[in-house]
């Protein structure tokens, strides 16, 4: 369930059970109790089943702090008070703007009262849209980290079959985000000890990631200062990577 929380509505959507989609449902109003409307709303979930709670937080332009951002903090204390659930929070910024387009461009004509409890309610649609879509970016982040950390090595191995059908086997490094965007970094596969002590260095390509899920492909990335961008950011987190794994390793060593 997502709130969109003002000084005398509350919008509220909900989600489908699969975490797929928000959708707009009623504008509670509040009655002036603080402890009165976060106990409403804490029963609002509980009925509909909901097994999280995403306040939108309304920011500044700039991300600070707003005095509505006070207000809206107080509610949550508020609710956290009258419910189990996790409570978080998630950016509101233009989601109202937003909301009001939408009711432009559907041709609804409705005023004052009635308008505003649908603007309240799409804008929580709108907040509880930004939070699955970052939901699901972080969980198919930690899939790909899982992947990564339970592959053995001949697992690691890919092979990329070019547009005349030459195969070529990669090691894959890592997959990683830059921009909003998903990048693979791989690199030839070594075939003994042997040859891996004559390399002067290793060999990386960097892909990036396209097409829907479940049918992603690799593509070149032509632009060389681009690339370089990518290739700089891939050191960095590969290199935070690493870091992460000896800090992990020395851990282990302390604790035995």
């Amino acid at each position: 369930m997502a709130l969109d929380i003002g000084d005398k509505r509350i919008g509220v959507a909900y989600s489908d059970p699969f975490l797929e989609y928000a959708t707009p449902s009623d504008t509670f109003f509040r009655t002036g109790d603080l402890a009165r409307d976060a106990s409403s709303v804490a029963d609002l979930a509980r009925v509909q089943g909901a097994t999280h709670i995403v306040c939108g937080l309304p920011l500044n332009a700039d991300g600070t702090k707003s005095v509505q951002t006070g207000k809206t903090l107080k509610f949550i204390a508020a609710l956290q008070e009258y419910t189990d659930l996790p409570v978080c929070t998630e950016d509101e910024r233009y989601t109202t703007r937003e909301a009001r387009h939408d009711l432009v461009a559907m041709g609804v004509t409705a005023r004052g009262d009635k308008k505003k409890k649908q603007i309240d309610s799409i804008a929580a649609a709108y907040i509880l849209e930004s939070y699955l879509a970052k939901l699901k970016k972080e969980c198919k982040q930690m899939d790909y980290k899982e992947e990564e950390n339970n592959y053995e090595d001949d697992d690691n191995i890919v092979e990329l079959v070019d547009e005349e059908g030459n195969s070529s086997r990669y090691e894959h490094l890592m997959t990683f985000e830059y921009k909003g965007e998903w990048y693979c970094a791989l690199t030839p596969e070594v075939e003994s000890e042997e040859a891996l002590d004559d390399e002067e260095g290793e060999e990386v390509a960097i892909y990036h990631i396209v097409g829907e899920e479940n049918d992603e492909r690799l593509e070149a990335i032509e632009d060389e200062q681009f690339l370089d961008e990518v290739f700089a950011e891939f050191c960095k987190q590969y290199e935070d990577f690493e870091d992460s794994d000896e800090a992990a390793a020395l851990d282990g060593a302390e604790d035995e």
